[in-house]
């Protein structure tokens, strides 16, 4: 028995299909399961495109305390603290302030420059020496007590923490207020 040789050329060549055989078929697999959220994500709800949508989406758990950290150093425990600095000049002021959640040691550091800033530079204007500046030293007090009830924080998990260095009355800078005062107090008093 012979096997007849194939015909001369492609015999599937010579009708094309015509439009598209598989257009009638439904899109998607009708078969698959429905999209799942990442392991530990919230689902989907429905209505809503993006999970930041949903309801409580981003809030904090029920019953797990929110513990604050801090802003510089990402150490626990902070507390919720706002730094001031004042500078007055003759005709304009500059404030500045630092909010956050700061640690014991950072925020004392961020304190003391602050405040140690802000007696040197406060008293050049007159509305600055006798109503800003007073605000400014007297809400750095208030930051200090809060401060110093925090326990020593945690290991630093960003690099090093600022270092506090001296006490704000033991740098000189702090008493560069002085010399208006004692001029002050010479030309008017001291003077006969």
């Amino acid at each position: 028995m012979s096997i007849p040789p194939p015909p001369h050329g492609n015999p599937y060549a010579a009708a094309p299909p015509q439009g598209n055989p598989y257009a009638a078929l439904p899109q998607g697999n009708p078969y698959a399961a429905p999209p799942q959220a990442p392991y530990g994500y919230p689902q989907q709800a429905p209505g809503y495109n993006q999970p930041h949508q949903m309801p409580g989406y981003g809030q904090p758990m029920a019953g797990v305390p929110q513990v604050p950290a801090c802003r510089i150093c990402a150490a626990q425990p902070a507390a919720e603290v706002t730094i001031r600095s004042h500078v007055g000049l003759l005709l304009m002021m500059r404030f500045k302030k630092w909010e956050g959640p700061f640690c014991r040691t950072c925020g004392t550091a961020l304190r003391r420059d602050a405040a140690a800033n802000t007696l040197c530079q406060g008293w050049w204007s007159p509305f600055s020496a006798f109503l800003f500046n007073p605000y400014t030293i007297i809400s750095n007090l208030v930051v200090r007590g809060k401060l110093n009830k925090l326990p020593e924080p945690g290991p630093a998990v960003y690099g090093t923490r600022p270092d506090p260095g001296k006490r704000v009355l033991q740098r000189p800078v702090s008493y560069v207020a002085l010399v208006p005062i004692l001029w002050f107090l010479y030309l008017f008093i001291a003077r006969p």
